[in-house]
Parts: C-alpha cells; structure tokens; sequence
C-alpha cells in the first residue's frame, strides 16, 4: 500500500532524475535505488514516483514493500502473489517465487508491464535472491539508507537524495502553515529551516510541533537553540506525527546507529559518532577521528558487539567511519583531508541528546584531546588550522562548561584555538576569544589563577598585535603586578611579563624605556635562571634589537655576535633563536652601509631557515623577503620586484591572502615595482593595498598607517607633490592620535609632510617645519640616531633650496664629520652627505671643487656599493653635471651618453634615473651646440614621460618646455 502524499509535498530535482533515468548509452535504467539518511524524504520520492507511474497508465502491476527485513520483503512478494495470482496465502515462500516468476518476461504472453518498489532496504544481504528480474516491462525503485556497492550492481543506478534546498525548505515550511492558516515572517522561516539542517522529517514534525503548540517561529527557534532540551522534547508525539509518520526524528537514526555498529569492526560505530557529534557538522579532518586520543576513547567504549580489549587501531577506527557512512549517518569522503567527515547536525543532537551526562564530558574531553593531538606547532596548512579552529568552535558550543573545568584549568585547545586566530591574522577574533576565554576562566578559577593570569597576558599580547602597542602595555602593566603578588618576583613566568612588558614599551615609541626595562631583566634572568638559559639568552637578543633601534647600529651588530657564540653554544646552531639572531645580525650589516654583506648573509640564513623548518614555515618565508629587499637596496631592484613577486605567491598559498604578513609582502612588491621605475604602478597598488589592510587590520592600526604613508609618497613620486603633502598631513593626525606626538612613526610623518610641501614650493615652510622637527628628534631619540641625522640633512637641503647655498654646504660639511664618526666613513648614508656637500658647493660657486670631490666620491661609491649600484649611477651623472657646469659641455653630453647605457642596462629604459639621465644629455648637447641632438633627446625623453607619468606631470610639463625652447633656438639659427 503506498504511503499517503505528504501535506505540502515539494516537487525535488531528484523526482525528475527517477522519470529521466538513461545510462551513459542512452539506454533505459530498468532499477534504481535511492538512498540517503533517515529524513531526507526518500520514502515520498518513491511514493510520488510510483503514484505518477500508476496514474498515468505506464504500469499493470505496482507492488509496494517495505523492505525492512528479508522476512518482510519475502511477505511482500508473497502478498503480491496472492493478490495477482490467486496464490496459496498458506505458502509465502512459494507464492513469492511464483509473483517473482510471472515478472519474468516470457515468449508469446502478453507483456506485463509492472513496478516494484522496496522501501527503506536495511540491509543488501537481505536482497539476495529476492531482486526482481529484468524485464524490458518491469522497473524496480529500492530505498534505502545503505550504500554498498551490492546495492548498485547489475545495471542499477544509484540516485542519492540529499537534503531540502533553503528555497525548497522555505516553501515547504510556508506552505504546511499556510495550510493551518498560520503565517510567518520569511526571515525566521528560513532562519528555522536552517536551524533544522534543512531536514525535511525534521520540517514536518518542527511544523507539526508548532501548530499544536501555538508557537512561533521565533519561539521555536530559542527551544532549539537551549542546549538543555533534548531534540526528542522539541517534537510531536508519536501519536500526532504528520502524513503517517511512525516515528519522530529524534528516533528515525536509532536503529541505523544499531546496525551501523554491527558492522566490522563491530562496536565502533557508537562511540565514533559520538566523538564527531561534538566537532564541526561541515567537515572534521580524518586525522581527528584516528588521532591517539580517539583509539583509547574507542578502545575503552567498544561496545558490547565486540567485547574484545585489544587496542583499537587506525585502520580499525576508518572501518567504524565507512560502517557510518555505509548507514548514510556520516558522509565520508577520503579524499578531502580537511573536511573527511560531515554529519547532519541533527543526526549530532540526536547523538549528544542520547550520550549520559557524565559520559558526554568525559566524549568532550577526548574530542579536545583530538584536536590537541592532531594541532601542528607550526600551522603550514591554512586549511587544516582554519578546519581545527571551526571545529573546536563547535566543541566549545557544545560542551563549553567541560572544557574550562577541565583538569586543572581551562583545556589547552580553547589556548590554542585563541592563538591559531592571531596567527593566522585575524588579530580580531583573536582579542574577542581571548576576551571571552577570560571571563570565562576567571568565572570558573577565579582572578588569581595561573590560567587567568596566562589568558591576560594573551589578550595584552593580541590587543598589542592589533595595533595598539601603548594598551598592550598597560594591560602587562596590569598583569605583572597581580603576577608579582601571586607568583613572586622571580617567578618565570613574573619574569616573563616583564620582558612583553618591555617591548610593549618599546613598540609604543620608548625605545630607551625598553632598553633600560631589558637591561635590568637581564640582570635578574642571569640571577635567578643562569646565563645559559634561553630566557637570558632572549634577552640579550631582546636588548640589543632595541639597541639598535635607538640608533647604536655598532654596539648591536657587537652584541648579536657575542651572543650568536653563546647560543650555537647553548642551544644549538639549529635553534630557532639561534636563527632569529642571525637575521637580526644580517639586517644590521646592511643598516650599517653593507646590503651586499646583508644580502649574502640572508642567502645563506635562508638556506638553513628552509632545511630546519621548511620551505613554507613563515620564518623561511620572511627571510626570503628579507633578502630581496636587501638584494634590492644593494642596487638590484627590478631583481628584487620579481623575487618579492614570487614570494608573494607562496604566502598567499600559505597563510592566505589577508594574513598580514601576506600584505605587508605586497607592499614590498608595490615598493620594488617602485624603485624600479614604475612609479603610477605603485601609487595603485599600493591604494589597492591600503583598503585591504582598513579592511582586515582596521584604519588606525600602525600597518595601515604605515601604507597611507607609503601611498602618499608613491602619489608624490608620480608627480602630485601637493597631494602628498595633503595627505601625509591628514595621515599625521591619525597617528598622532594612535601612536602619539613622540612615536617614531609620527616623526616620520613629520619629516616626509615637510619634504612634499618643499617639493609642492614651500621650501621656506619645509625648512621651518624641519627645524622644529630636528629639535624633537633630538629630545626623543638623541642628537646621534641615525633619523635625526637625517633631519640634520634635511633641514640643510631646505637651507639650499631657499636660497642659502652656501649655508647648506656649510650644514653638510657639520652634518658629514658626525656621520663619519656616528656611522662610519663607508656608510651609504655618509657616502650620501658628501654626495649633497659637493653639490651645495657647486652650487655655491664652487663648481671645480664640486667636480673634485664628487670624483672622488664617484671611486668610493664603486668600492663600497659597486659600479652598478643606482647611488654609484647617481655619482656618475653629478660628476657629468659638474664637467658641464665648469665649463665643459660637450664632455658632459659624452660623460652621461656612457652613463645612459648603463643605466639602460641596469635599470631599465623607463626607470626615472634612466629618463633624468636623458633629459641631462638631452640639454648638455644642446649647450654643446648641437641643438638638433637636443631637440631629438628631449622628444624621445617627453614620449616617454608622457606615456609613463601623464601629460600634466611637472616633469612632463618640464620637458615640452625645453622642447619648446630648443626648438626655438634651431628655428632662429636657422633664419640667420
């Protein structure tokens, strides 16, 4: 008898697959089976099926079983052989063979056209020898929740129902309460169907459940939502079940789970569902469920079908996964490692509703365990950490109160989980974990508890990687005091606050504060753990980054050697602070004025970097930055563009497109495209860059800052000086706000916002602006950091530039005597103040002695940074300069007709050094007399410009005018 139609039936896409069935050939499919979980509706497919057959005349014969068991199927065959064949009702077994044999088609009958339907199959061995036969007349329909290949063997097509679709959801929801004159708003319909997984038993009965009760929607979503209502309490009775049903869902997987686990390896099933019931219903990894927590949790539950104590092994428990999936309970799909397990969520519910209490934390705890066991220390797959993250997510919704009164304190998954969010840049979520995992663990272990302790300190620590190093620092602050009192002075962990407390400091704008903090740690690390223990040894590291950042470049690079000795010592050469050290040595070779060293040294740590972590651990990754960048400042720039751009792509494969190490990759990239000519290029994508940190960062954190900044430059490099300064003045008040007056990075601002107005044509206003800045650079960070320095020539530069040529020469002279004594006589930075006193005194006058000394500094530049380095290039071009201004033009027209081939051959034809370098012989010639050689230089130079920069470019705009104008001057040599 076919089951009734059920109220608001939806027409499915898997109704049309029944009705359309061809192989591949375009032949008829005679038997279909359709399977999935319990509730899908597979029943009523079938039913509707049948139905449509019957009614529209295509069969003779339609017999329905329900095929639960062998003894049924055979009572329902021998049914039919009774009612089509007057069979002996006293006979089943052979009014059964009788009904199968007249299905059999046979010579010079009249056909039988005829349709079997065996619904809700349990079990394929049940099947063997009860297949109808095929028949060109005849077609068979199987249902079941198994999915065995015995199943669909002999030409039977496999048709697997899935669940409604949220749009087939809600239209079924609206339609049964329509039905009852009860209307909803569309919004809680589709939250509900949601809610249910989309279920469609689960939809009839929730429906059901609403109608009698008088509920809305709204209301039943909060009793689904309390986790302390079974499912089984949010359903209908049996009695008052919709369209005929037998049993509530709730109930409709019970006896698949029984089945499931008398499969081998017998007794498994339960207690493996159980673990998934508590994990992620879109997808648990594989290496979860055969993790060592979950065999001894499998081994101990084993139930009673198998009473055996062997340990259960891996192998066994991927049989107890397939044993689920062959019950349609799990979907398991090998081959996607990260999400190889699916459950329904209700199948989930329905689980936890029947696991006792006392057990289900004890299925919490091993689920941790899991997870935990399985977590790698360095998460090189985003998609495994993104996986275990979503399914501790699930596990805290579930069994939250278990997992914080775990042994002890909070269960470590919860930590690591916080620290998975941070690491993988969502330094957001990571502050609101560690929020909630704070109040959460003070509630449960009180103020004073190491857990409570630890979670604080975590929260300081991603609230200062967010971007606000000063709050950072004041909730160390915070937590050094209560560790002070709770855990002693020369307690470790006490110790340990004070080293975050110390560079929070420093990463807030004192340096010195964290230099002096460090200093006086250091003493009590050695006291209390030794100078050997790796604490003492950070340390030593800590304190001389901070060293160096207050401008001792020298006592650094001193103090990394020293310490490098101890730790290969110590540690091993291997270790990873050993590593950090030698990356901190390397970078302060190429602040010191070496990049090649720096370059080299990089190379060989990238080498070390790859074999002891791999090739994609972030640390090898950022060392491979490191040395383009340094590769790059040594004068190979376009080498370091294509170096960074290939990076680019192994971090985004590895930690993602908005890690913020991925984006900071992508300003080096823009950066590099930069220097090496494409100056519009980088101003774009480095704008497409600073909306992508606004978006994952938020405005005011120091990297987004940091990349309005560098946007601004780019814009006042491809020709918009006024815009720079525009912009760099509304950038200093977000960082004046976020950071403070004294912040490095505020000065910094400062220094640039008065370098564009200079260049906009304010020089007086960008040389006042400097002085007061020199003066706070001064007070900061002292009269010999390297950025005050730096000042120094700025401030002499704007000197020149209103008028004071001499004044800036003399500023130079005072400024280059402290760099020799603060950096040395080799460093670039040195190298570039005698590069600027040559040309103050040229234009002072001294043209000759510009000449002189700028070759002299030529064969110095060659020495330290090689002939092909863009300062050396630089040299070149002033030395050609100063030839032409003593008098000697057409020397210079042939001195920058060598240099342009160079720097073709360096930088690129389109590179601005390249184009300035043609302009200059462009107009040496002109002075030399050959004006037709002028008038061809500069229009090749204007095409290009024009092409490059836009027609409204200063430089742009510079060279029509002297097109103009030797233009002019042929015109008028030629009327005379």
């Amino acid at each position: 008898m076919l089951p009734p139609r059920a109220l608001s039936f939806q027409h499915r896409a898997e109704a049309d697959q029944l009705r359309t069935a061809v192989d591949s050939g375009g032949t008829a499919v005679l038997s279909q089976v359709l399977t999935g979980t319990g509730g899908v509706g597979k029943t009523q497919l079938a039913a509707d099926y049948a139905r449509t057959a019957w009614d529209s005349g295509g069969v003779d014969v339609l017999v329905w079983i329900s095929a639960s068991s062998r003894s049924a199927i055979t009572a329902g065959y021998a049914q039919a052989g009774v009612e089509v064949l007057a069979a002996d009702p006293s006979d089943p077994e052979q009014a059964a063979r009788a009904f199968l044999a007249r299905l059999e088609p046979k010579a010079g009958q009249k056909p039988c056209r005829w349709l079997v339907v065996l619904d809700d199959v349990s079990d394929p061995a049940d099947m063997r020898g009860c297949w109808p036969p095929t028949s060109p007349h005849g077609r068979v329909l199987v249902t079941t929740r198994r999915r065995e290949a015995a199943l669909t063997g002999a030409g039977r097509r496999l048709v697997t129902v899935g669940l409604f679709t949220p749009q087939e959801a809600a239209a079924y929801f609206t339609d049964v309460l329509a039905a009852h004159n009860r209307h909803e708003p569309t919004d809680q319909i589709h939250s509900l169907a949601a809610d249910l997984g989309h279920l469609p038993l689960a939809l009839a009965q929730a429906a059901a459940y609403i109608i009698d009760a008088d509920l809305s929607c709204a209301s039943y979503r909060k009793l689904v939502a309390d986790r302390l209502k079974k499912l089984a309490d949010l359903l209908p009775e049996p009695s008052a079940l919709p369209d005929d049903q037998a049993v509530t869902v709730a109930a409709t997987w019970s006896l698949s789970i029984e089945r499931a686990n008398h499969i081998r390896p017998a007794g498994l099933a339960r207690p493996m569902l159980e673990i998934a019931a508590m994990l992620d219903p879109n997808g648990i990894p594989s290496a979860v469920l055969t993790s060592d927590s979950a065999l001894d949790h499998l081994t101990a539950n084993r139930g009673t079908e198998n009473r055996t104590t062997t340990q259960v092994t891996a192998e066994d428990a991927v049989g107890a996964l397939r044993a689920l999936h062959r019950l349609s309970l799990i979907d398991y799909t090998p081959g996607t490692p990260h999400q190889t397990v699916r459950v329904h969520q209700l199948i989930q519910r329905t689980t936890r509703d029947d696991c006792p209490s006392g057990q289900r934390v004890g299925v919490a705890l091993t689920a941790a365990d899991a997870l935990i066991d399985v977590w790698p220390d360095i998460e090189r797959d985003t998609g495994l950490a993104q996986a275990l993250r979503a399914n501790t997510d699930a596990l805290s919704h579930h069994a939250e109160g278990a997992l914080f009164q775990a042994d002890g304190g909070p269960h470590v998954v919860l930590l690591r989980t916080g620290q998975s969010l941070g690491e993988s840049g969502q330094l957001t979520a990571a502050i609101h974990h560690f929020q909630h995992h704070l109040a959460a663990t003070r509630s449960y272990w009180g103020a004073d508890h190491e857990a409570t302790l630890t979670c604080r300190n975590n929260l300081a620590m991603w609230q200062g990687r967010a971007g606000d190093p000063a709050g950072a620092a004041a909730l160390t602050a915070e937590v050094l005091v209560d560790r002070e009192r709770v855990l002693g002075a020369d307690h470790r962990d006490t110790l340990s606050t004070r080293n975050n407390l110390a560079m929070w400091q420093g990463w807030a704008g004192d340096p010195a504060g964290a230099a002096a903090a460090l200093s006086e740690l250091l003493v009590d690390r050695e006291r209390v753990l030794g100078a050997d223990h790796r604490d003492t040894l950070s340390t030593r590291l800590n304190l001389a980054m901070w060293q160096a950042e207050l401008g001792d470049g020298a006592g650094a690079g001193a103090a990394y050697i020293e310490l490098l000795v101890d730790l290969e010592r110590v540690l091993g050469a291997d270790d990873p602070t050993t590593l950090r050290t030698r990356y901190n040595l390397a970078d302060r070779w190429g602040e010191a004025g070496d990049p090649a060293r720096a370059a080299a040294a990089y190379a060989e740590l990238h080498v070390d970097f790859e074999r002891v972590l791999g090739a994609d651990h972030p640390d090898t990754l950022s060392t491979g930055s490191a040395l383009a960048s340094w590769r790059g400042k040594a004068g190979d720039t376009a080498g370091a563009a294509e170096a960074t751009a290939e990076l680019l792509a192994d971090f985004e494969r590895v930690l993602g497109a908005d890690h913020p190490e991925t984006l900071r990759t992508r300003r080096n990239l823009a950066d590099w495209r930069g220097e090496a000519g494409d100056l519009a290029g980088a101003a774009a994508a480095t704008a497409e860059l600073l909306a992508d940190f606004e978006r994952v960062l938020g405005a005011d954190h120091p990297e987004t800052l940091s990349t309005g900044s560098a946007l601004a430059s780019w814009r006042g490099k491809a020709g918009d000086a006024a815009g720079a300064a525009a912009a760099y003045a509304d950038l200093l008040v977000a960082l004046e706000r976020v950071l403070g007056a004294d912040h490095p990075q505020t000065l910094g601002a400062r220094h640039s916002l008065a370098g564009w107005r200079g260049k906009a044509g304010d020089t007086a206003g960008a040389a006042a602006a400097t002085a007061e800045l020199l003066a706070d650079f001064e007070r900061v960070l002292g009269p010999d950091h390297p950025d005050t320095l730096g000042a120094r020539g700025a401030l002499a530069h704007w000197q020149g530039k209103a008028g004071d040529a001499a004044g800036a020469a003399a500023a130079y002279a005072d400024l280059l005597a402290d760099r020799e004594r603060v950096l040395g006589a080799d460093h670039p930075q040195t190298l570039g103040a005698r590069h600027s006193l040559a040309g103050w005194r040229g234009k002072a006058g001294d043209t000759a002695g510009a000449a002189a000394a700028t070759a002299e500094l030529l064969a110095d530049f060659e020495r330290v940074l090689g002939p092909d380095h863009p300062d050396t290039l630089g040299a070149r071009g002033a030395l050609a300069h100063w030839q032409g201004k003593a008098g000697d033009a057409a020397g210079a027209a042939a001195a920058y007709a060598d240099l342009l081939v160079a720097l073709e051959r360096v930088l690129g034809a389109d590179h601005p050094q390249t184009l300035g370098a043609r302009h200059s012989l462009a107009g040496w010639r002109g002075k030399a007399g050959d004006a037709a050689g002028a008038i061809e230089s500069f229009s090749e130079v204007h095409v290009a410009l024009e092409r490059l920069l836009g027609a409204d470019h200063p430089d742009t705009l510079d060279t029509r005018d002297n097109l103009t104008y030797w233009r002019h001057v042929s015109n008028e040599t030629d009327a005379q």
